[in-house]
This record gives structure tokens, C-alpha cells and sequence, in this order.
């Protein structure tokens, strides 16, 4: 049994999800645990769960964002945190966007949105989204939203995606992701 409450519960599923993900390619690479995500979701009205992302989201297309919608976070959500990538890059996962300090009030991201929180570095390491480009084949996408206990991460606009994901390792409270798929 870990002692400490529901804090050390977290830290250790995350430092397991951690070890976890460094042996397989999965995303997310933070997880909870399900008992603690309660009916959080995140949809898009572009594109359903394990269905095509339409080629305008891609950089076959005009290479915007897609709109994002998400519900029923967790009452005590201070900030989100959103992170895409994809796993089967062949160079290993590549991060599509990263965005944080998300406010709590925010539920959805408008298409083509430039400026979400805070903008990280994504695997191009430019600000902001970059869309499915993959070199051939299907690929898999994720849209992972991270609810968090804390208003900010104290980390600047450019912030690496491993500068993100370590920030909010002890303030993740729940998180859910949509998939989407995309093919060249």
C-alpha cells in the first residue's frame, strides 16, 4: 500500500506509466489512474474516435487545427494541458502540438486556433500545430488532454514537450485522448 493519499497514488502510477511507455510505443506517455478520470472526454465535430482526421487538418491541406471539444473535467481543474502526437513516426513519436496552461473555463478549441495557453515546441520545433504528414501509410494520432490541479506550469511559451510533461508530472488529475487516423 503507498502512504501519502491520492498525490502518491498518482506520482507512483505516473513514475510505472513512465517506465511503461519507455519499453513500447504508446501515447499518452502521463496517464492516472482510471478510477481517478471519472467521464472526462475530449471529441471533435471534424472527426470521430479511431476515424480519418480530413485532409485539411493535414499538411496535405491547409494544415490547421482541428476543433476539439471536452467535458466534464474534474470539479477541482485548474488548467489543461494538450499534447498530439504520433506514435508511429518511424523516427519514434513525433509531437504534433503541445499547449499548456489551458484555462479551467476553456471546453473546446476553435479550428484553426494559433494560440491555445501556452504554445511548446512541437516535433518540427516551431509554436503550435503542425498536422498528419506522414511519409506513407496509416498513421495514429492522439489528441491527449491533460486535466490539471494547478492554474500554471511556470514555463514560457517554447517550452519542450519534455519540459511540459515533467512540470506536470505531480498535477495531472485526469486525462483523456481522441485518435485519429491519417493516410498518405
Amino acid at each position: 500500500m503507498i502512504r501519502g493519499g491520492p498525490r502518491r497514488l498518482i506520482a507512483a502510477f505516473l513514475a510505472l506509466s513512465t517506465l511503461v511507455t519507455t519499453c513500447a510505443p504508446a501515447a499518452p506517455t502521463i496517464s492516472v489512474p482510471t478510477t481517478l478520470v471519472s467521464h472526462f472526454k475530449i471529441v471533435s465535430p471534424a472527426f470521430a474516435e479511431s476515424a480519418a482526421i480530413p485532409k485539411k487538418y493535414s499538411c496535405d491541406g491547409e494544415n490547421i487545427s482541428p476543433p476539439l471539444t471536452w467535458s466534464d473535467a474534474p470539479a477541482n481543474t485548474k488548467s489543461f494541458v494538450l499534447i498530439v502526437d504520433d506514435p508511429d513516426a518511424p523516427g519514434g513519436t513525433f509531437t504534433h502540438w503541445v499547449a499548456f496552461d489551458i484555462p479551467s473555463n476553456q471546453t473546446n478549441i476553435a479550428e484553426g486556433a494559433s494560440s491555445v495557453g501556452k504554445s511548446g515546441k512541437n516535433g518540427r520545433g516551431q509554436n503550435g500545430y503542425t498536422g498528419p504528414c506522414p511519409p506513407s501509410g496509416t498513421h495514429r494520432y492522439f489528441f491527449t488532454l491533460y486535466a490539471l490541479d494547478t492554474q500554471t506550469l511556470n514555463l514560457n511559451d517554447g517550452a519542450s514537450r519534455a519540459a511540459v510533461e515533467t512540470a506536470m508530472k505531480m498535477h495531472s488529475i485526469a486525462v483523456t485522448n481522441l485518435m485519429g487516423t491519417y493516410s498518405r
